[in-house]
């Protein structure tokens, strides 16, 4: 089943945080240096900001499409 824009953007946001955390926590081993590290989450957090930006237009274009329903009561 596809992924809704709201479950993909968050999970990018989780893929940024766990990047952070990884260049915060970095051991020698790695084969990233530590900007590298940075420069891979900040990349994560652009992707995810341009997604949510997409999202929102998304979101407010469809309810400006849809008509207003008069309420039950007719007030």
């Amino acid at each position: 089943m596809p992924q809704s824009p709201h479950n993909r953007s968050a999970e990018i946001h989780n893929l940024a945080e766990h990047t952070h955390d990884a260049s915060a926590a970095h051991d020698k081993a790695d084969h990233l240096t530590p900007n590298e590290l940075n420069k891979q989450a900040d990349e994560h957090s652009r992707k995810t900001h341009e997604r949510d930006e997409a999202l929102a237009a998304e979101v407010t274009k469809r309810n400006k499409a849809q008509p207003v329903k008069p309420s039950p009561s007719g007030n």
